[in-house]
């Protein structure tokens, strides 16, 4: 597989959508026809109206007990013809739960393509020299444990970290020594990848990282820990509650000796009153920020603004445990406007309509039509075969022949009280007008999420706001008039049907915000690692659904407010 990526590749793969995915299931078909699982349905037939035919739409819990039964030493080819070579385990911050995933060979190189091929993208959009500069990214990796047969369970990133395709890549381009990004104690990891960005300041072009949330997290923590980073630097030593002695060696030839002019450069931008724009003020030579800032991301563009002096903001691919779809092709459009080209060599996508009043149709990826909402299914070279992703995209345009997406919501992420059904998408809306409402107040929304409150009568919608002053150690002072027009709003902001029974039938009660200390969703971050979540993996959830993760949450509110009036009822 190789790692640089030809620009005539994305031409091809683009115009020639069907025949690419006609030869994809066919080579899947090829490989699988005779597993256990396609077995039953196809009898060896590799012929692509069968399949359609016979072969069932499937969610995780039809094919988890295959997947338990590879994973407790039986053969792969119950599943996949093709070895299962390691489980990729999903967050289960967005789902509730935890799962594995198969994956072969085909999967890493599929990772490693992705990743050359945005690169590339970028490098077509963004005058830099990524020859010359180099990226701080922050990367990851996790402990991982192995299944009973002995094959890894590992989140997805991690399993491309510790592949032969990284460490054997010709060069590293990223501020951080791989000793670092391979360092499986997070704390370290971070304020290792902080401090040889910091070191290395005059040649950062790039910041990375694979999840908005976890960019903000970074950014917290150099608030927080600024003071130690700048003594490194000026003594040359890293601190010695570094314990991963590899990272530290590498690390102290990155400081290469004391450096007190550039400690008191740092630390005289970190002193001001405001931390706007501390990004470019510290990385003066950064073209752009990549990270995913579509779903539930979307709330924190408005902190990297803030942060990053509105340096581009670039989401770069759609990814998943289950399968790879595709990459953002106009990577400097704004973030609300992100699309992704999904690219018909990775899998063998099918779409699920999901459009109101229409029949649960199926269509193929080269059939899918402008302004549409789908489901995507995939069937792919490790084993899944129509399965269900659970995910609400919008088709948006084309790339040659490739359908371009938007992402919308999770599927099944809804909060209820009574008929109504609120999503992801309804909340980050509303949640974005309420902030508008903040912005005299000279306070930021770090982070939120909701729930609804059946336990009172009528039941209500709940959100939990982690708020933060604009000014370093300035004051949250709550003003009881902004927090409830916060509230009113959001209910203003909600979809009609909320509205009808919030102020029509009065049977959902009124809207209340919960506001919880400084570091809660930091806390919340913690919790869901806790578990086995990846941070390069992690997303904060926009509807809380984790009786334990509200616990984490309701230990840090310290001030309440309701909305005051009924929203209108017009649509």
């Amino acid at each position: 597989m190789k790692l640089r990526f030809d620009p005539k590749d994305l031409e091809e793969l683009t115009r020639n959508v069907k025949q690419i995915q006609n030869d994809v299931l066919e080579e899947i078909l090829k490989a699988n026809a005779n597993t256990e699982y396609l077995g039953r349905f196809l009898h060896g037939s590799i012929d692509k109206e069968l399949f359609k035919k016979n072969v069932p739409v499937v969610s995780y819990d039809d094919v988890k007990p295959y997947l338990d039964r590879v994973a407790n030493g039986e053969p792969s080819d119950i599943i996949s013809g093709e070895a299962i070579t390691t489980f990729i385990r999903s967050t289960g911050t967005s789902g509730g739960k935890q799962k594995i995933y198969p994956a072969n060979n085909k999967y890493i190189e599929d990772l490693a393509f992705i990743f050359a091929l945005r690169s590339f993208i970028v490098s077509k959009h963004i005058d830099y020299d990524v020859e010359q500069g180099k990226k701080l990214a922050f990367h990851f990796t996790i402990p991982h444990y192995n299944t009973p047969s002995g094959l890894p369970v590992v989140p997805a990133l991690t399993c491309l970290l510790m592949s032969d395709y990284f460490k054997m890549r010709p060069t590293n381009f990223h501020t951080s020594p791989d000793e670092v990004t391979l360092c499986q104690i997070y704390k370290e990891n971070m304020y290792c990848h902080l401090l040889c960005g910091l070191a290395r300041r005059d040649e950062v072009v790039s910041i990375i990282c694979s999840f908005a949330c976890a960019l903000v997290g970074a950014i917290i923590f150099f608030e927080k820990n600024w003071r130690e980073l700048c003594g490194n630097i000026r003594s040359g030593n890293v601190s010695e509650w570094i314990t991963d002695l590899a990272c530290r060696d590498s690390v102290s030839i990155i400081l290469g000796g004391p450096n007190p002019e550039l400690a008191d450069l740092i630390e005289h931008e970190c002193s001001h009153n405001s931390w706007e724009g501390i990004i470019t003020r510290i990385w003066p030579k950064a073209k752009f920020i990549q990270t995913v800032l579509t779903g539930s991301m979307a709330q924190y563009v408005p902190i990297l603004e803030f942060y990053s002096n509105n340096l581009p903001l670039i989401s770069p691919s759609y990814m998943s445990s289950e399968a790879l779809f595709g990459v953002n092709t106009n990577p400097l459009c704004k973030p609300q406007d992100v699309s992704y080209t999904f690219l018909p060599n990775l899998s063998y996508f099918e779409f699920l309509s999901v459009d109101e009043g229409r029949n649960e149709e199926i269509f193929d990826l080269v059939d899918v039509k402008l302004g549409c909402f789908y489901e995507p299914l995939v069937t792919t070279y490790s084993g899944l075969h129509r399965y269900k992703m659970g995910d609400v995209l919008q088709v948006t345009g084309f790339y040659n022949s490739a359908p371009q997406f938007k992402f919308v919501r999770r599927k099944n992420m809804v909060i209820s009280v009574q008929l109504e059904a609120t999503t992801e998408e309804d909340i980050l809306k509303a949640a974005t007008q309420a902030t508008l409402v903040l912005e005299s107040s000279n306070l930021m929304l770090m982070g939120f999420t909701c729930w609804s409150d059946l336990s009172t009568l009528p039941g209500h919608y709940v959100m939990y706001w982690e708020l933060k002053s604009k000014y370093i150690n300035g004051l949250v002072e709550l003003d009881n008039k902004v927090l409830v027009e916060c509230c009113c709003v959001v209910e203003e902001s909600l979809n009609i049907l909320y509205r009808m029974y919030r102020c029509k039938s009065r049977s959902i009660g009124a809207l209340e915000i919960k506001v919880v200390q400084q570091g809660t969703f930091g806390s919340l971050m913690d919790f869901f690692i806790s578990r086995g979540a990846s941070i390069n993996q992690y997303k904060t959830p926009l509807c809380i659904n984790s009786s334990k993760a509200l616990e984490v949450l309701e230990n840090k509110v310290f001030a309440r407010f309701f909305s005051d009036k009924y929203p209108s009822c017009d649509s």
